[in-house]
């Protein structure tokens, strides 16, 4: 899966799993944009984490993707490098409301943020970098890849709350579409994970939840692991890797097993 000399863009960087996926790209040998929309301190030392890696440059940009001229600023940062070998699409956000019947706890207001950085966002970030993706492709003779950090809410329908599974179905199917669309020059991949232990859920949940949580999942799956940013971001470098060269349009599960069912 080598990264040696590439050019990428991970959205939503400064910390977890896009922090863990800009890390193990740079220790490959990439050009790494490291991308953050409030958390310049946390940004800063994932890039200066990439450098020690050994990234052959990092770059550190603000930037929020539901904007369109953000997403455009931070494509034009790749221009000096000539072009994107891949694009990553990992920002993300939720409102957390667990039990999905309570219809009342979520508005419009909160449906269209959610779709604005989960679903448009990817929309606005591919548009932007498409030429670059495009001069990737032309110069490594190998297509260039997006990946979509999508979830198994998009396709089980369970989540933090009804808008964000909605909002990763959406992204699904926008990578299935893509993915055709797109081809040859450029591929479009998503990675559907389950629980990542991050702070994701002490964050929104609180820590005794979250901590609850962590030891119910790792019970609960065949595997028995609660997987953590280091694991999932393994498959969201290999997707984003020429080792994936074949693979477009393909939705990634990544759950532990835990769509089987208990042992």
């Amino acid at each position: 899966m080598s990264f040696q000399g590439l050019n990428v863009l991970v959205t939503g960087s400064s910390s977890g799993l896009g922090a863990s996926t800009a890390r193990q790209i740079a220790a490959d040998g990439a050009r790494v944009i490291v991308n953050y929309s409030s958390s310049e301190a946390e940004a800063e030392a994932t890039a200066q984490q990439c450098r020690d890696a050994g990234a052959l440059e990092v770059l550190v940009v603000q930037g929020d993707v539901s904007k369109d001229e953000d997403c455009l600023r931070l494509a034009a940062a790749a221009e000096p490098w000539g072009g994107l070998n891949a694009l990553v699409n990992n920002a993300g956000t939720t409102k957390h409301v667990p039990d999905h019947s309570q219809l009342d706890q979520l508005s419009a207001e909160d449906f269209q943020r959610i779709y604005s950085v989960n679903v448009i966002g990817p929309y606005q970030m591919i548009r932007a970098a498409r030429s670059l993706l495009e001069a990737g492709a032309r110069a490594s003779g190998k297509a260039s890849a997006v990946v979509n950090v999508s979830s198994i809410a998009g396709l089980s329908g369970v989540g933090s709350s009804v808008a964000y599974a909605a909002s990763k179905g959406a992204l699904n199917t926008m990578t299935i579409s893509l993915g055709r669309a797109l081809a040859p020059a450029i591929r479009v991949n998503a990675v559907c994970p389950g629980y990542i232990d991050t702070p994701w859920f002490s964050k929104g949940r609180g820590q005794e939840t979250a901590d609850a949580m962590r030891v119910a999942v790792a019970a609960g799956t065949p595997l028995q692991v609660a997987s953590g940013p280091d694991d999932i971001a393994q498959v969201v470098t290999f997707l984003a890797s020429p080792a994936s060269g074949h693979m477009t349009g393909e939705l990634v599960r990544m759950d532990a097993g835990s769509h089987l069912g208990r042992r």
